[in-house]
């Protein structure tokens, strides 16, 4: 089973990575973004079968290594 993690900043925590990335892209004449929010993308291949053990211990991941929940989102999709 493959968990897809994807990890977000939560509403009102500064991005500077996402600033930049915006900045860059006006400099290229990409003109009308208004916002970036940047964030990160995790795959994880699974020996779990059952999938609500699968959720559960992603979910134990994130809190415990993969996201910080101070001020980060994160969500889980099972494939």
């Amino acid at each position: 089973m493959k968990a897809k993690v994807h990890i977000t900043l939560k509403t009102g925590v500064l991005d500077p990575q996402g600033k930049a990335v915006q900045h860059a892209l006006s400099s290229l004449g990409f003109g009308g973004v208004d916002d970036v929010r940047q964030g990160k993308y995790i795959e994880l291949e699974l020996a779990e079968t059952d999938p609500a053990k699968a959720r559960a211990s992603v979910e134990q991941m994130c809190k415990s290594l993969l996201a910080n929940t101070v001020i980060e989102n994160y969500s889980v999709e099972l494939v």
